[in-house]
Order: C-alpha cells, then sequence, then structure tokens
C-alpha cells in the first residue's frame, strides 16, 4: 500500500521549482507509505511522477517507484495490490524470455502493460489499486482506479496543470490548486455524508469512478475525456440477472464458501506480518473463520471495545476468536479516549466525512498497526448479501409499495397537506419535520428518488444559497430496471455510491493514516458478480438478511455465536454532543458564524441543534455531518 501523486503541464517545465513542487506534493503522503520516497520527470515532457511507499510485497530496493519499464517506454506509479500478480507473471513467461529485475507486483503490471496494453492488463488483474502510468513514447498520461474503489485516486485541471493523487491535501501543495469549494457538491454531503464519485468537494477536481481509466495527453489542456470502464457494476448486474444461478441451496453455499476462500488465498500474499479486524459480525468472523481455516498458526486478530451499554461489540468477537483459535488482541477504549480522535478527522479524510463510525475504524486500525502491516476487512457483506435492515424490514420500503398503489392526486393532495401549516400548529416541529420527509418520499416517482430521499440527513438541505444544478450520480436507470425486486435496486445503488465513497473511503483513509494496509475478500470481483447471480431468496429468509453468507460462516462458527441483532460500528456521538463535545459544538454551529460564513442557513441548523440538546428528539446523525462539514471548512480556511 503506498501514496502516488504528480502533474502534467503540457508547456513543460521551465524553472527549478518543478522538482520542489513534486516533493511537496508527495510528502503530504507519508502517511501512506512511510518506507520510501521516489520521484520521476522529464522537463521537456512537463510530467511528474511521485511515490510513498509502504513496504508489503518485495521489500528490496527491486520495489522502488516510479518504476520504469523494460523498454523504457513505460514510467508507473503504483498504489495498492495485484493478488495474482504470479498468475500474470506466468502468462508473461509463457510468450517469452522475460528478465525480472524482482518479484514485485509492480514490475508484473508493466510488463504486462508492455505485452498487452493497459486495458487488457487492467482486466487480467485481481486486485485493490490506483496508478498513473505515462507513456514517454505518445506523452500522454494513464490514470486508473479498481473495480470496487478500494483505492482512491483524484484528479483534475488547475490553471493550465493536469494534478492527481491519492489524498486531496497532495494536490493541494501544489501553488496552481485554486482552493474554491464546489458548492453544488455540497448538497450531497448534506444528504448523505459523503461526495459520491465522480464529484469532490473542490471545484474542478474529480473523483475517478471504481473500474475506469482515461487517457490525457497535451492537446486536452483544460478538459479531461470521459472515464473509460474496464469492468463495470452495471455489466456483472445485468449478466448476474440474464445468468442467474439455478443450483440447490447446498450448492449455492458450496460456491459462495469456494470463491471466498479463493479471495482470500490471495490476498494473504506479503512479505511483512498480517492479521484481520474481528468485530464478531457475520462479515469479519466469516473473514477471519475461512482465514484460520486456511492458515498454520494463530491469525492474529483485533477488536476494540467500550464500556457504555449498546456499543460494545468486544465480548462477542471475543467468543468468536475463542472458538476459532486466533491470537486475539482487543482494547477497551473509554468515550474520552475515543474522542482524541475528533480534531484530527479534518485531516484524514480530507473531505468533509459524516460517518462517526470513522472514530472506531482509526482507532481499531491504530490497534492492529502496533502489531502488523496488513489487516483483512469484513466489509461488502452487507451490500452484497443484505445485510441492511432497511433492505429488507424498513417501514419505509414497505410504505414504498403501498404508495404505488395511490393515485397520482391523490398523492399530490396528502403532500400539500402534509408540507402546510397543519402539522406544526397541531403537534410541533418535530412531527411537522417528519410530516415534511413523508411528503418528499410521496412525491418520488422512482424507487431511487425514493431511496435517496428516505437515506438523506437532510431534506431540504440548510443551504444559506441554492446550488446552482443537481449533481448526477449513481446507477443508470436501465440497470435498475433489470431488478424486478425494489430492494436489489437499493442494493445495486449502494453497491456504486455508498459502499465507495463512504465505507471503503472510511477503512481506507483510517487505516493508512496509521500506514496500515487494509484489504477486502469479499469485495473480490468475482465474488461481486457471483453475488449478482445469487436469486434474492438466497439472501434474505424469514426477514433475516445475509442468508447465504450466514451458512457459509455456520459451517465453521456455532449459530448461537452469531444469531444476535446487527449493531454497526458506533459511538456515542448524540450523548457526546449533549455532553463533553457540546462547547466545541456550540463554537462551530454558532449562528453568527454561519452566517459569516454564507455556507448554511442557520435557522433549520439552530433548531435541530436546540431539539436535540433538549432531547426533543435525536439529531444525532444529521449533526455530526454539519460539524463534519464546519471542522473541515475551519481547517481549510476556505
Amino acid at each position: 500500500m503506498c501514496g502516488i501523486a504528480g502533474y502534467f503541464d503540457p508547456s513543460g517545465f521551465k524553472g527549478p521549482d518543478a522538482t520542489d513542487i513534486a516533493t511537496s506534493m508527495r510528502d503530504r503522503l507519508v502517511r501512506r507509505g512511510p518506507d520510501d520516497a521516489g520521484l520521476w520527470q522529464d522537463d521537456e515532457a512537463g510530467i511528474a511522477l511521485t511515490h510513498r511507499r509502504l513496504s508489503i510485497i518485495d521489500l528490496s530496493p527491486a520495489g522502488h517507484q516510479p518504476m520504469i519499464s523494460a523498454t523504457g517506454r513505460f514510467v508507473l506509479v503504483f498504489n495498492g495490490e495485484i493478488y495474482n500478480y504470479l498468475d500474470i507473471r506466468a502468462s508473461i513467461e509463457s510468450a517469452g524470455a522475460v528478465s525480472w529485475r524482482g518479484h514485485s507486483d509492480t514490475e508484473t503490471l508493466l510488463a504486462a502493460i508492455e505485452l498487452w496494453g493497459l486495458e487488457r492488463t487492467l482486466q487480467a488483474c485481481v486486485g485493490m489499486f490506483a496508478l498513473a502510468l505515462w507513456d514517454r513514447e505518445e506523452r500522454s498520461l494513464m490514470l486508473a482506479r479498481d473495480r470496487m474503489g478500494e483505492k482512491p485516486l483524484y484528479y483534475g485541471w488547475q490553471a493550465g496543470v493536469l494534478m492527481f493523487g491519492s489524498e486531496l491535501k497532495a494536490l493541494q501543495a501544489h501553488p496552481a490548486f485554486g482552493g474554491e469549494v464546489n458548492r453544488d457538491a455540497l448538497p450531497l454531503f448534506l444528504r448523505h455524508g459523503y461526495i459520491p464519485a465522480p464529484h469532490s468537494i473542490w471545484t474542478g477536481i474529480q473523483k475517478l469512478p471504481p473500474g475506469t481509466f482515461i487517457q490525457i495527453d497535451g492537446t486536452m489542456r483544460g478538459r479531461v475525456p470521459e472515464p473509460t470502464p474496464y469492468w463495470s457494476m452495471a455489466e456483472a448486474i445485468e449478466q448476474g440477472q440474464r445468468d442467474p444461478f439455478v443450483g440447490s441451496d447446498e450448492e449455492a453455499i458450496n460456491l459462495l464458501e469456494q470463491e471466498i476462500s479463493r479471495s482470500i488465498a490471495g490476498q494473504r500474499i506479503a512479505d511483512v506480518p498480517l492479521g484481520a479486524f474481528l468485530s464478531g459480525g457475520i462479515d469479519s468472523s466469516t473473514v477471519v473463520a475461512l482465514m484460520q481455516a486456511q492458515a498454520s498458526r494463530p491469525v492474529k486478530t483485533f477488536t476494540i471495545g467500550f464500556r457504555e451499554e449498546g456499543y460494545n461489540e468486544a465480548d462477542h468477537a471475543k467468543a468468536v476468536a475463542s472458538h476459532l483459535g486466533t491470537d486475539h488482541t482487543e482494547l477497551y477504549l473509554t468515550s474520552g479516549e475515543a474522542r482524541e480522535i475528533v480534531p484530527s478527522l479534518p485531516d484524514i479524510y480530507d473531505e468533509p466525512f459524516g460517518d462517526s463510525s470513522a472514530i472506531p475504524t482509526h482507532l481499531v486500525s491504530t490497534l492492529a498497526r502496533g502489531q502488523v502491516a496488513v489487516s483483512l476487512s469484513g466489509d461488502g457483506g452487507d451490500e452484497l448479501f443484505a445485510g441492511y435492515s432497511r433492505y429488507f424490514n424498513h417501514p419505509a420500503m414497505r410504505a414504498w409499495r403501498l404508495g404505488q398503489n395511490v393515485p397520482r392526486f391523490a398523492r399530490g393532495a396528502m403532500t400539500s397537506l402534509l408540507r402546510s401549516n397543519l402539522p406544526r400548529a397541531l403537534a410541533g416541529a418535530a412531527v411537522a419535520s417528519k410530516a415534511a420527509m413523508l411528503a418528499n418520499l410521496m412525491e418520488s416517482d422512482t424507487l431511487s428518488a425514493y431511496y435517496r430521499t428516505m437515506t438523506s440527513q437532510w431534506n431540504p438541505v440548510p443551504l444559506a444559497a441554492p446550488a446552482s444544478r443537481e449533481l448526477s450520480y449513481g446507477l443508470p436507470a436501465s440497470c435498475l430496471n433489470y431488478l424486478a425486486e425494489p430492494v436489489q435496486q437499493v442494493m445495486a445503488t449502494d453497491c456504486v455510491t455508498y459502499l465507495p465513497d463512504d465505507i471503503l473511503a472510511k477503512v481506507d483513509r483510517a487505516a493508512m493514516a496509521v500506514s496500515l494496509e487494509t484489504r477486502v475478500p469479499l469485495l473480490d470481483h468475482r465474488i461481486v458478480e457471483l453475488a449478482w447471480r445469487m436469486p434474492y431468496g438466497l439472501k434474505v429468509r424469514e426477514g433475516q438478511g445475509k442468508w447465504l453468507l450466514r451458512q457459509v460462516l455456520y459451517r465453521h462458527v456455532p449459530r448461537a455465536l452469531m444469531d444476535r441483532p446487527k449493531m454497526g460500528f458506533a459511538v456515542p456521538v448524540g450523548d457526546w454532543l449533549r455532553g463533553p463535545l457540546r462547547d466545541w459544538s456550540e463554537s462551530l454551529l454558532d449562528e453568527a458564524v454561519l452566517r459569516q460564513e454564507g455556507y448554511l442557513d442557520p435557522e433549520p441548523v439552530r433548531r435541530r441543534w436546540n431539539e436535540h440538546q433538549k432531547g426533543q428528539k435525536s439529531w444525532r446523525d444529521s449533526l455530526w455531518l454539519l460539524l463534519m462539514w464546519q471542522a473541515w471548512l475551519k481547517k481549510n480556511k476556505v
């Protein structure tokens, strides 16, 4: 795991500053790669590629980056891991004589690109990565990102310079970086707590979507082409619906266990100590169980616990670890120790990020980094196998089904009534807020729009001035139409929005802040494709999600240890806002401060803040989201 950064100025580098600029960009990423640093530049072509290295495979100098291909044509900086690189090497060797300098996956990638080209190479790779490739012959820059979006990559033109990097802080180190807030992206953050790809919080800067690559040359100054997909979630979903699994339950369980085991075997490759996060839930327990089944010695597992009732899964994780015989480490933390992380969140996440589970994720990463350099994670099981209650047992989803039977004219009359002053006059502000949300839901013509409203923390968003346009994101309607079951439509939406831009971003930034590599076996693209072939009835049965994944786990861990309600990975933020974080929060949400900044409308913000303080309603998540925005704004001084 590493960090990459660089920039391309088609007019060439004219002065001695180019090296200093590139070095500054690179070293903003030192936490992603503390073991080594590299820089390559071509002043005439105007290209600089930089790399920070966290040594995982081939710890020798032969793995140093930027790396030049054997013919000298290509220069590569690469962040991530190619788990099947030995298979790719074998294919390359079968095509002719190859003289390897080392055994890194980076060198393997370069050899494959020279032999097959970039697109075919990407299609051959099983892994997580972001890369930048300079073609010295064509004088063009190529950027690519892994299929599921495990590794981040930002890019964009600023004042005639194309800059890119693993984190935004690298781009901000370039003197041409504009630093203008993208006000059109702000509503997305205020609704969901993250900004979905391809958008970012900065004007002119984009996230490269998962499963795509772009190629840029000097004739494209100021513009970028549409990313080219080499793998598509939409196509995986459509293919899965055209070719569904038709075997028995037992055959389905066997097949899934086989695929997860294969993925874990590939992801255990490392030249450094390796372990796994273990929460005691279905996903992480499945990963650890199959990991331990392959290991010759106890797997190192890590859990953090809290003393507060309702926020602690450490006892469950300990019981699973004991049954599996792992080398388990747990650490109980106080709320005070957890709160110490809060001031560093804007720096860790670069963009405003509203998921409070970033705090325990960072804490368990810190715990694991004390013993290992790589940790496997159970993320992805909820989105692929219907783990969230909103997929199968949520009142709003039931309301959607009922609402489709209500004539449009009747829905219009009901929404007008719900938005009138009557709910507030009869029952107060809290009921009026719920009535307004229900009105928003009833106006949604499509399930996709309904689901976005349902999952929004703020609707309408509390902006001081409206955004100039509504940014699009997510899957095309043509893909969703393949899914007859409404719940699968929202699962598909989450796979391309919530999963990469919240869950995977959270894990990547939290772990890389302490120089820990994380790997996610359940998101091997072959498992993703298999999951979308599985009928809905293999995922949800008798009102319980993840049926198929549970059956795999029950082969290794007794059902009695696992059959309990899902808890999630949370901290008591709502209580903190009324207690130890109240003064800090009040300073950020002060009405005068909000008016001076000019981004948020103080009236709805202060109303929710006061209702939360009085205990009239819990606005924990929506207020935390605003606080993360305000803290980010303060750090970036914009």
